[in-house]
């Protein structure tokens, strides 16, 4: 029997916490995506996901990122694609057109919406999931504890790896957050753990400073300077156990990937629903708060990206089916 293999786009507005989902989506799939981006002028900008696209991005104006040929499976996210996904299905109505996360307007063009247990959307044309899509299927884990970077091998253990976020809509870190998180770090240095830290492009430079500091002053441990590979997996694959600042639900559900312990560090301000994502995966994995409420204890690997990915060829081959 042939096997179909689907083209597949990536439709969002560019932002990395967006198109990486969606990208371990594709990859579970087994296909390589095309990225589409969006990025609408002011005025369409400000009604999106509800009004039109940008008129300069009709799929006849040169550069649009609509422009045919139309693809078998789209995946979209973000209020600014929703709109464009719509316009697609107009164009299209025989892709597969999925959403992921809640699209907040009911002319969404979406075939399919995926939706994380904290966000209230239900239906018959909704799957839910506890944790985002990502990169990180189990194979990928398991290939590198089997041979794992030197390096990161020769830390001895327990072995934690640190991922920093940054400033955000909804958190800052002030400097007493600052202070209060590279000092939990010192003492689970102090007493003997080696320390894997990966930060991002929001991570505030007072923060980022205070990270390099500590790891001159530690041989056990270690800072990426984000020159080369980004070593993320191989940190998440050798930890026994992970510190993941609540900042981004994306690194938290990433976390969950492991099987291994997660505390999580809240800077200064919140938001309900991420605190209602953390509840709900306290329900399914070791979830403590760093440094002053650690938890331990190992679960089963959390990873909704297989399933979703079954579900998205699910939908898409039930469209040939129909059509």
């Amino acid at each position: 029997m042939t096997v179909i293999e689907p083209t597949l786009w990536i439709l969002t507005d560019g932002k990395a916490g967006d198109e990486q989902p969606l990208t371990g989506i594709a990859e579970a799939i087994g296909v390589t995506p095309e990225i589409r981006r969006v990025h609408p002028r002011a005025p369409f900008a400000l009604l999106m996901p509800w009004g039109p696209i940008d008129w300069q991005d009709r799929p006849n104006r040169l550069g649009s990122p609509l422009a045919p040929p139309y693809p078998d499976i789209c995946l979209a996210t973000g209020r600014r694609a929703i709109a464009y996904l719509r316009y697609l299905k107009r164009l299209s109505p025989t892709t597969c057109t999925v959403v992921f996360k809640d699209p907040r307007t009911r002319r969404h063009g979406a075939d399919l919406i995926i939706v994380q247990a904290h966000d209230r959307l239900r239906g018959p044309d909704v799957k839910v999931v506890t944790t985002a899509p990502n990169r990180l299927p189990p194979a990928r884990l398991e290939a590198i504890r089997a041979d794992p970077p030197d390096d990161l091998a020769a830390l001895p253990s327990p072995r934690l790896a640190v991922l920093v976020g940054g400033d955000s809509r909804h958190h800052r870190f002030t400097p007493d957050d600052i202070g209060l998180f590279v000092a939990g770090l010192e003492q689970r240095a102090a007493a003997g753990a080696s320390l894997m830290i990966t930060a991002s492009r929001r991570t505030p430079p007072a923060l980022a400073t205070a990270l390099r500091s500590l790891a001159e002053r530690n041989e056990c441990v270690t800072v990426w300077d984000g020159k080369g590979a980004n070593p993320l997996a191989a940190y998440m694959a050798l930890a026994d156990e992970l510190v993941v600042t609540a900042d981004s639900t994306n690194m938290i559900g990433e976390a969950a990937t492991t099987g291994r312990p997660i505390q999580i560090f809240h800077p200064s301000g919140g938001h309900p629903k991420i605190d209602a994502f953390i509840a709900l995966l306290g329900q399914e994995a070791s979830v403590g708060r760093f440094p002053e409420a650690p938890k331990s204890g190992v679960y089963p690997p959390i990873n909704s990206t297989a399933d979703v990915a079954a579900a998205v060829l699910a939908a898409w081959r039930k469209r040939l089916d129909d059509g």
